[in-house]
């Protein structure tokens, strides 16, 4: 069965006429016979009685047509679902996105994304680095937003910025007065910082390591909105991903531009697969490439 024929059939079946079907279909009579025909043979028998004067249905014909009716108003319902998909009128996508980047410019993308595409549902997963990198490969999620995956195997990376660690300071701290800061000073304080196996913290450990310089911790915790807490609250300092100055200076901390070392790494989106994400995904891609915005010291 096609669903040309079924729509031939409860055509012919609804108006007992091979005329009348034929107008509204806007098919000729040897077309339309045709089409019934391959129906029947498909079948395996008659579902039309025809005559010179009239068409009537058989017993076979009969049962068919309530049968019909469902199938073409399923097929319509999926190809209107489909086409509203395609069109960006509906669907649905999921995001994973590391706590820097879910908590500071996720939301100004989702605005823009949200004003361009009403209809679209948007679930974020605001998980740790290494979550993302999991639920992309894993493909739970379509999209992750995470910094550069040190094995990145089949996944596809696309860069949208480099992030460069600032230092996070008590705001009434003598340590606040400047604008930079260099790490032996910076951990001359008790120092504050992700728990493990946080990329945030082992970036900061390897890069440090590699000169020779030893992170002590004196507190850590699973959110940098803690970190930024005890910070304020004067229990040490920290140093985060630059993403994070706003969400520091709201919480009452200062940030400085961090040096010897500079320590930063790229900051993208993920995929499992480039090639093949949904057309709402494709859209929530392009929203987040074009609003990038490198957060800058001194901005608050």
């Amino acid at each position: 069965m096609t669903v040309k024929q079924l729509r031939a059939f409860l055509a012919v079946a609804q108006t007992l006429s091979f005329t009348q079907a034929c107008e509204r279909l806007h098919l000729s009579q040897p077309a339309l016979s045709l089409a019934i025909k391959h129906l029947e043979e498909s079948l395996g028998g008659h579902l039309l009685i025809r005559s010179t004067r009239s068409v009537r249905l058989t017993p076979e014909g009969e049962s068919l047509v309530p049968l019909a009716k469902r199938l073409l108003a399923d097929w319509d319902n999926t190809e209107e679902l489909l086409r509203q998909r395609f069109t960006l009128r509906l669907g649905r996508v999921a995001l994973a996105a590391m706590p820097s980047y879910a908590g500071n410019q996720l939301p100004a993308v989702l605005k823009a994304f949200r004003a361009r595409y009403p209809q679209i549902n948007v679930t974020v997963h605001d998980v740790i680095n290494e979550q993302v990198i999991d639920m992309v490969r894993q493909e739970r999620v379509e999209l992750g937003i995470a910094f550069a995956p040190e094995a990145p195997e089949s996944l596809h990376f696309t860069p949208l910025f480099e992030d460069r660690f600032v230092a996070v300071v008590p705001a009434n701290s003598p340590l606040a007065e400047g604008s930079t800061i260099d790490w032996t000073t910076l951990l001359s304080e008790a120092f504050i910082t992700l728990q493990r196996p946080s990329m945030v913290r082992l970036l900061l450990e390897r890069q440090l390591a590699a000169q020779g310089i030893e992170l002590p911790v004196a507190f850590e915790s699973h959110q940098l909105t803690t970190v930024g807490r005890m910070v304020a609250a004067g229990l040490g300092v920290s140093a985060v991903p630059s993403l994070c100055i706003e969400q520091m200076h709201e919480l009452g901390a200062r940030c400085l531009a961090l040096e010897a070392p500079v320590i930063q790494r790229a900051v993208g989106v993920l995929s499992a697969n480039a090639d093949a994400l949904s057309v709402a995904a494709q859209a929530l891609r392009e929203v987040i490439q074009e609003t990038i915005a490198t957060p800058v010291l001194g901005a608050d």
